[in-house]
């Protein structure tokens, strides 16, 4: 029997593969999402208490700095297997680069534009939704960026927990010895990384205001 080819044995699987790719992509965008709306308010707490920054930071560094294998065998005993613990480890591996920029980005706006608001009779919430978020809104699309393209990679290991995705081929590939099988698990996950990239970098050009991105 003739040995198929990766484009041959990709094409053979690729119902296979677009049923991984989605849900690939729902575990990623459930956790980059829920890291969203936890990391950016969290982000904005800590630009109004300067002495929360640090341990804030700190803490969700420690979490970005442990193995993934590790805090996904922390959490089975705890959340069990499936699609909910890995939401909840992908969660915390996207809280640290959205509440660092959130913060660098605020803590950037050059303190004159913000005390021209408050000349203009601005409230302290109008300042922030006027003038800061949209002033730091490429650093913190920059946060959401880095934490997406990360967790594309890392969901990959969610599969050693019964959540699917495309990591399902890559661990397949290497039990059976299978470089077509492991391309297979692989290359769209590259794929959807860049892809999600381009996309979010089009989204930030949008919301820049016009006078930063010039």
């Amino acid at each position: 029997m003739k040995k198929m080819n990766f484009f041959e044995f990709f094409y053979y699987r690729i119902d296979e593969v677009i049923e991984s790719l989605l849900k690939h992509i729902q575990i990623t965008g459930l956790a980059v999402g829920l890291a969203i709306l936890v990391g950016v308010p969290i982000g904005i707490a800590i630009t109004r208490k300067r002495s929360m920054a640090s341990p804030v930071i700190n803490i969700a560094n420690v979490f970005q700095t442990l193995p993934s294998l590790a805090l996904f065998g922390l959490i089975i005993p705890i959340l069990g297997i499936g699609l909910v613990p890995s939401v909840f480890v992908l969660f915390l591996y996207a809280l640290l680069p959205i509440i660092k920029n959130t913060f660098i980005g605020i803590t950037s706006v050059e303190p004159s534009s913000v005390e021209a608001g408050r000349g203009m009779g601005m409230t302290k919430n109008q300042i922030l939704t006027m003038i800061e978020v949209p002033l730091a809104l490429p650093v913190i699309m920059g946060g959401i960026r880095v934490s997406t393209v990360i967790n594309i990679g890392t969901t990959t290991i969610a599969a050693l927990i019964g959540a699917g995705g495309l990591g399902e081929f890559i661990f397949r590939g290497i039990s059976m010895n299978s470089n077509n099988m492991i391309l297979t698990g692989a290359i769209p996950a590259a794929g959807l990384a860049l892809f999600v990239d381009f996309i979010f970098g089009k989204i930030e050009k949008r919301l820049t205001p016009k006078g930063i991105s010039k």
